[in-house]
């Protein structure tokens, strides 16, 4: 009787219904903020199970190469902390394996097709300064200093070019805007983790500037860092 009972289910929807197989509600969200921490992400799934079916049940998530077992709960929640990074999306789908009675072994992919998951990337360096409290470089009679900026979500990418735009419409914001100049070329090439640089040098030992870089990362075009030139504080 048992074996007819292990057979028919797999055979039939009217005994699967019956409590022969599992089913899974992936409640991970579709998108995520990147976390430039750790780089992980939870990702969650209800696992409910037929009367038929002998515990437990194993949940692994996968995605692309990658596979990692869930830990499930009392309440038939399965989690896991995911390590996804330098991209901004990622195939999620779930690898279900059961036994039946304690005899025939079943397993099933959920969802068939894997869902992308979306990787927000963070917003890069928003506020910059770099110190004049030493003396300007005697050749070019200016101080330099660079901006930095962190790749997360792309493998490489490339920061295309840049200009400058004053910090504000008063009259010296739009004077210092004469004094200061971007000294690197372009492109700049940026890997995944590696911070990218833009050298800038200024004339005057206090000034503001508004700098503009232009990228290829998906949906971040252009991005404005203000930057501020400044003698800074000695280290206590």
């Amino acid at each position: 009787m048992r074996r007819v009972i292990g057979i028919s289910c797999l055979a039939t929807v009217a005994l699967a219904l019956a409590g022969c197989g599992v089913q899974l509600q992936d409640e991970t969200p579709g998108r995520f903020s990147a976390n430039p921490d750790i780089g992980m992400y939870p990702l969650t799934v209800k696992v409910t199970q037929g009367a038929l079916v002998s515990p437990p049940v194993y949940v692994w998530v996968v995605s692309g190469d990658q596979k990692a077992a869930l830990s499930a709960g009392p309440d038939g929640t399965y989690q896991t902390m995911f390590s996804v990074k330098c991209t901004g999306t990622f195939p999620l789908q779930f690898l279900a394996v059961w036994r039946v009675q304690g005899m025939a072994t079943e397993n099933q992919l959920f969802p068939p097709q894997p869902r992308e998951i979306q990787i927000t990337p963070p917003p890069l360096t928003a506020d910059a300064s770099i110190d004049t409290s030493g003396k300007p470089d005697k050749k070019t009679r200016s101080w330099q200093g660079a901006v930095q900026y962190d790749i997360l979500t792309a493998p490489e990418a490339r920061i295309t070019g840049a200009h400058l735009e004053p910090a504000s419409q008063d009259k010296a914001d739009v004077a210092a805007l004469k004094k200061i100049s971007i000294v690197s070329t372009f492109p700049i090439d940026a890997t995944c983790g590696q911070p990218a640089s833009v050298q800038l040098a200024s004339k005057e030992a206090n000034a503001h500037v508004n700098l503009v870089i232009d990228t290829d990362l998906p949906g971040m075009p252009h991005w404005t860092t203000h930057v501020a030139f400044a003698p800074q504080p000695p280290q206590q």
